[in-house]
């Protein structure tokens, strides 16, 4: 028996044992992606914005598909802004009460919202910016009925700053933005995440793999959502990117890369020595007053 015939069992065994890898671990990819929350109690014994004494009305969005959509109106009478909050990836409209309530103290009108599949929304399998697009821009146009001639803003998180990037290159309402902790793309998150995890496996065959996958469950490819490429099409409209030192989650680099592909006006603010979306809870006065700050300048610069 040759050389070549003894390895061929071990080539064998190997190549299926790579092709298995590839698989459940693209296979685990799309359930963190894309998963779908089972409600439960708990997820009523949330704080709202009575909690914080600030005013606040429940509403009822629709999306584009037609799914049910829950928010919180946070009002101020007389004023032509609206700050949007943008929730991450499993988050919910909750989580953005600090910089919610916040916006509204320097007098915008606010809406938070949350996405299909979290929180108070219809459920739905969560998907990484693709369907959630249309849910922002559900949110728009929402604003643009309560104020007429509204100046909108929109504050985001993690998958909500990539959410509000890709939402402003196809909706003009949206006039300024803060993206904190955004990626360049969902496939950039992905590669990032097997390299850590998996170190020498290439993860090109990985994200083809579960990209395939995810179009047969859900119907849509997670390559197709670049806020790289949208980012260049903001045009005059200023941008506040914000990130961490030390995310570990979407490297700066990619703020860094976002930063380079805006157009001006723009603003980059690398918070020292905080993770993913840490900038907020490092200095709370300091974040909200250069927030809001940028929200006074970009809406009411023509006031």
């Amino acid at each position: 028996m040759s050389p070549r015939t003894n390895l061929l069992p071990f080539l064998t065994t190997a190549a299926l044992g790579t092709f298995g890898t590839i698989v459940g671990t693209a296979w685990y990819v799309t359930t963190r992606v894309s998963p779908q929350h089972r409600r439960d109690y708990r997820d009523e014994y949330t704080f709202t914005p009575w909690e914080l004494g600030v005013p606040y009305e429940t509403i009822h969005l629709r999306s584009a598909d037609g799914l049910a959509l829950r928010g919180w109106w946070l009002p101020q009478p007389g004023a032509k802004e609206v700050v949007i909050g943008s929730h991450g990836h499993s988050g919910r409209k909750d989580d953005l009460l600090g910089i919610g309530t916040s916006a509204w103290r320097a007098g915008f009108n606010v809406l938070l919202f949350d996405y299909r599949g979290r929180g108070d929304s219809e459920p739905w399998p969560h998907t990484l910016i693709s369907r959630e697009v249309d849910d922002l821009r559900a949110a728009v146009a929402y604003a643009q009925t309560r104020v007429e001639g509204a100046k909108i803003g929109v504050v985001g998180f993690s998958m909500g700053a990539a959410v509000a990037i890709m939402a402003a290159a196809q909706e003009p309402g949206i006039a300024a933005l803060v993206a904190d902790s955004s990626f360049t793309s969902v496939a950039d998150v992905v590669a990032h995440q097997v390299r850590r995890s998996m170190g020498l496996m290439p993860p090109a065959p990985i994200i083809h793999t579960a990209d395939m996958m995810l179009e047969r469950r859900h119907g849509y490819r997670f390559t197709q959502a670049r806020p790289i490429d949208a980012i260049a099409q903001l045009g005059t409209r200023p941008i506040l990117i914000i990130h961490g030192a030390n995310d570990s989650t979407v490297p700066v680099a990619q703020a860094e890369r976002l930063f380079a592909a805006a157009p001006q006006p723009k603003q980059l603010w690398v918070v020292e020595g905080v993770e993913h979306c840490g900038g907020y809870f490092a200095d709370r006065p300091t974040y909200c007053e250069r927030v809001t700050r940028f929200f006074v300048d970009a809406l009411r610069s023509e006031a």
